[in-house]
């Protein structure tokens, strides 16, 4: 508190110095405290209180009592501009306070005088009610030692006592405030007390009496209340309060005394709530009753998805949350929801954006023509669009002229034509006599009897007073209902207080099952509490509202009468009419491919049979035809695969889709692994034995084993099939849908057409086609890499193997570039059938041309048609192959021997020329020895020195240490020294062989 004080002490200090010492600045002088009493002056210390005699204009000062006491009086007092204090002529004094149980009297009623606390000089009355006798002093004073001076009496009950015993209803009727509705809901339910307490056949035995105040509405004051009402005698067996915010405030503390609560008057969706208000009830429908009757419209006009849009305020949101959970039962879907807080500009946008029809709207009136404005501003009406709006606006709500829009009048009319609206039904249209026995027209006319001749529209709760004389028949009915089982049980209604919870369930058990009509419509509560009533449905139609039809929800009855009016030729569409329309493979185009399929796979039938029958032809031998042959099934198989490629949804039912697709896979797979796989083992074979170290040259004259081929075209075929078959069996392929963007026709707006497209799919079909793609991928790889490694390899034992390498090419830079294409374009289903198709038949035609071919124009040209056997017997000039072969290697080698003779002859020719002119040299020099030998004789040293033997400077020396003689000329010499092949040395027969 000090720090808090001693900011303002400080702002105030000034002043009160300067009033201290000058009284005619203004102010209050300072008055006494009431006796075992005192003042606290806020802000000041008591040195400051003992030296200032003025005080402050609007300063404050509060009495304070001395122990026990408390102040009778004003307690604040206010410093006003004239120089007085407030409430002056009301004296504060401290008194002692008498115990409150003197109070209340069980059984009894207790008069206070003065009313307020029970202090000295308090007077209590004491009376019993009917049936009870008092026993004891019927009036008591609290004394100025702060206490009664005679014991409290008490009320027995009377066992002579024949009249009725009296129940007590505690009630707060709204008579001013936000909602005076208890102007006439009031009078309304004193009407349901006299007709009830005049039955004989209601609670014979009891008489009922409402204890009321007034509300105001507020909760503030319902709470001073509410407190009066069960602290005073008598005691209330129930409480009736009016507007939501007071019920809210009294349901949830009246479970603390074990009473029910009976509203007339409270809509809030929030005392649906059972375990927050666990013993509340009420005769007003909540505002979640617009709901069962919105959903049993949208399911009468077939309506699947609806949109709303709401202010943002509690009750909105409580009732749309319901909306939500009752059409999520009724299988329909809140599509779209919006909300705003003052201006409904960007959700009307949206509501247009998302495509939204039918609508509902949650909002007050002021909103509803700012929804309304932007409504029109959208084109968010006409013939297919539905509004759902709460049906207690004013009739002319969309022509009354609002400043805060730029609507006219007819735009307005323009944009509401149409809506429909719900109401609660508050009056029961039906001439029905109920529980009261009278009519709705009766009960009417009664009202207004008693009401004076007052004017309805100007009479609070006029619209609610049915359910104020409903709600009294429910609880007197209740009651009525719990005698006999609280008799059986050995209790009475008299006998109830607020410890008692056995006559409590009791009374709520027949409230919870009440059943009766009365002049509001069909009374009974729902699981919550909440009355269940009949809704009332309009729409305008022309400007005007007009009865469609009634929704009665506790009997699920719809009483429709047929005059709905519809701008369109009915009730709209709640979205945009999509169509599904599956797209399928062109019919030309699957014929045409069909065709070249066709074609390619008897082009394969007449490759495999010219094999089979030429299979003993050395040529087609050297070929290896076994493989040729899988190499002619496997694209027959793969054309074959084209024909299931190009079925779709058009040929054959959904449900046989799937095996079409396990036809794609397999026989794609299949043909690839016997036509690629074949062709794959020669370029491999070929490879491995011709590209050996020379050390292992001779290994190529060994025969080769054809099953080894074999082995290896299995070994591909089987990974194939195993992976193939864990495909189907762990992830098998299934109909997939894709869906496209919608298209509108031209010829409808409101209809779009959503276009769909099959495929074959699985689970992790990219992790399937990653695996195998991936596999494929370095298969072809290695394909043509191999067969650029074996380009210039000749070999009679696979003598087509650059054809198979010409193939390959062809297969692999096809499937590399067709497999990502084919996936970029797998939603065209026209772009990629032709694509994956035409690659297909490309390829397999290449391959059978490039392979099969050549084979039949040799045969043919040659006339090479017979066995191995039958060349053995013909004459003539021809060879067999295999000579011929030979032939051609021979002619080779030839070539290269000549031309390293061609090059040693020069060579031989250059040495003559080199000994021609040393001999001619050394003539001379021998010549000019044997003249000086005349003129001198030589040294004998001289004549055998080496150094004198050798060549002038410029020629080479000779190659050994021997002197060179005349028979270095024989040309045959210099080949032998170096090992290399002499002119004497080369056989005959090779002679012969080298220049034929």
């Amino acid at each position: 508190m000090a720090p808090f004080l001693f900011p303002f002490a400080l702002s105030i200090l000034p002043f009160l110095t300067v009033a201290a010492h000058n009284t005619s600045t203004g102010g209050c002088a300072i008055i006494r405290p009431p006796r075992d009493g005192g003042i606290r002056y806020r802000g000041l210390t008591q040195e400051q209180i003992r030296s200032i005699q003025i005080l402050p204009v609007d300063y404050e000062i509060e009495y304070i009592c001395r122990g026990n006491r408390v102040i009778v009086g004003p307690k604040v007092r206010k410093c006003l501009p004239n120089g007085s204090w407030t409430e002056l002529t009301q004296r504060s004094r401290c008194l002692l306070m008498c115990p409150r149980v003197w109070t209340s009297l069980e059984n009894g009623q207790v008069t206070m005088w003065p009313a307020g606390l029970p202090v000295e000089g308090t007077v209590l009355q004491y009376s019993c009610l009917a049936g009870f006798r008092l026993v004891g002093r019927n009036s008591t004073l609290c004394s100025k030692l702060g206490k009664w001076d005679s014991p409290k009496p008490v009320c027995h009950y009377d066992r002579h006592y024949s009249g009725k015993k009296k129940l007590y209803i505690g009630a707060l009727f709204p008579m001013s405030g936000g909602w005076p509705g208890g102007q006439a809901c009031l009078p309304s339910a004193q009407m349901a007390l006299d007709l009830v307490n005049k039955r004989t056949d209601i609670l014979p035995d009891y008489e009922l009496e409402l204890i009321y105040y007034d509300s105001m509405c507020d909760p503030g004051e319902a709470t001073k209340l509410l407190y009066d009402l069960l602290y005073t005698e008598p005691i209330k067996i129930v409480l009736m309060p009016g507007c939501s915010s007071v019920s809210t405030l009294v349901a949830e503390a009246a479970r603390m005394w074990n009473l029910i609560v009976l509203s007339y008057g409270s809509s809030s969706p929030a005392l649906s709530n059972r375990q927050r208000f666990p013993t509340f009830f009420r005769t007003h429908p909540s505002a979640t009753l617009h709901n069962p009757t919105r959903v049993q419209l949208f399911q009468k006009w077939k309506w699947t998805k609806i949109a709303t849009i709401q202010q943002t305020t509690e009750v909105f949101t409580s009732t749309l949350d319901d909306l939500e959970q009752r059409v999520k039962e009724a299988g329909i879907e809140i599509s779209v929801r919006q909300s705003f807080l003052t201006d409904p500009a960007v959700a009307v946008k949206n509501l247009k954006r998302q495509d939204a029809r039918i609508i509902v709207g949650l909002f007050y009136e002021t909103e509803a023509r700012k929804v309304f404005c932007e409504v029109f501003k959208e084109k968010l009406y006409g013939k297919k669009y539905v509004w759902f709006l709460i049906g207690w606006y004013a009739d002319n709500w969309f022509k009354i002229k609002d400043p805060s829009i730029n609507c006219t009048v007819e735009n307005m009319t323009e944009a509401v034509e149409g809506h429909v609206t719900t109401e609660i039904v508050m009056l029961n249209p039906e001439t029905v006599r109920g529980a009261s026995n009278l009519t709705s027209q009766e009960f009417l006319e009664q009202l207004m009897s008693k009401l004076g001749g007052k004017n309805p529209e100007e009479t609070g709760g006029f619209q609610e007073a049915p359910l104020a004389y409903d709600a009294v028949w429910a609880l007197a009915l209740a009651l009525n209902k719990t005698v006999a089982p609280l008799k059986a049980k050995g209790w009475r209604l008299e006998d109830f207080n607020y410890n008692n919870r056995e006559i409590t369930a009791e009374i709520y058990r027949a409230l919870n099952t009440s059943f009766f009509e009365g002049v509001s419509g069909h009374v009974v509560f729902d699981a919550q509490g909440s009355r269940m009533a009949w809704t009332l449905i309009e729409q305008l139609q022309g400007g005007s509202y007009k009865k469609i039809g009634y929704y009665d929800s506790t009997k699920g009855n719809l009483s429709w009468y047929g005059n709905d009016r519809w701008i369109g030729l009915g009730p709209p569409a709640d979205q945009t009419v999509v169509i599904e329309e599956f797209r399928f493979l062109s019919q030309k185009l699957f014929v045409s491919v069909s065709v070249f399929a066709g074609l390619g796979i008897l082009l394969g039938i007449v490759c495999l049979t010219f094999n089979i029958y030429n299979s003993n032809v050395r040529y087609i031998q050297n070929s290896q035809p076994y493989l040729n042959n899988m190499t002619a099934v496997g694209c027959m198989l793969a054309l074959a695969a084209i024909f299931p490629l190009g079925i779709d949804g058009l040929h054959v039912h959904r449900a046989q889709f799937p095996v079409v697709c396990q036809f794609r896979l397999w026989l794609l797979g299949l043909g690839f692994s016997l036509a690629y796989g074949s062709m794959f083992t020669k370029i491999w074979w070929v490879h491995t034995v011709f590209t050996k170290k020379d050390e292992k040259k001779d290994k190529r004259k060994q025969h080769l084993e054809p099953w080894k081929l074999y082995a290896t075209v299995g070994v591909l075929l089987l990974i194939d099939i195993v992976s193939l078959m864990i495909w189907q069996i762990v992830d098998p392929l299934h109909i997939t849908v894709e869906k496209f963007t919608k298209e509108a026709p031209k010829e409808d707006l409101d209809v779009l057409i959503q276009p769909l497209l099959e495929h074959c799919s699985s689970e992790k079909m990219n992790t399937w086609l990653g695996v195998v793609y991936g596999y494929k991928g370095l298969l072809l790889l290695l394909g043509i890499f191999l067969a650029y490694e074996t380009k210039s390899i000749s070999t009679e034992k696979i003598n087509d193997h650059r054809a198979v390498g010409m193939a390959i090419y062809n297969v692999s830079v096809l499937c590399m570039i067709t497999a990502p294409v084919t996936m970029i374009l797998s939603s065209q289903q026209d772009a990629s059938f032709a694509f994956a198709s035409l690659a297909i038949v490309f390829s397999v035609y290449i391959t059978l041309v490039v392979l099969f071919i050549p084979k039949m124009r040799r045969l043919i040209t040659r006339g090479e048609w017979q066995s191995e056997q039958q060349e053995t017997m013909k004459t003539g000039s021809s060879t067999n192959n295999n000579d011929e072969e030979k032939s051609r290697q021979l002619e080779r080698e030839n070539k290269e021997l000549q031309k390293i003779i061609q090059e040693k002859e020069e060579r031989v020719s250059e040495l003559r020329n080199q000994l021609t002119e040393r001999q001619a040299l050394r003539s001379r020099r021998r010549s000019s020895t044997q003249n000086q030998n005349h003129s001198s004789s030589l040294p004998p040293s001289a004549q055998n020195d080496p150094k004198s033997m050798l060549p002038p400077p410029g020629y080479p020396l000779p190659s050994g240490n021997h002197p060179i003689s005349a028979s270095f000329s024989n040309s045959s010499n210099l080949y032998q020294p170096d090992g290399k092949i002499g002119r004497n040395n080369c056989h005959t027969s090779r002679l012969q062989l080298l220049y034929k």
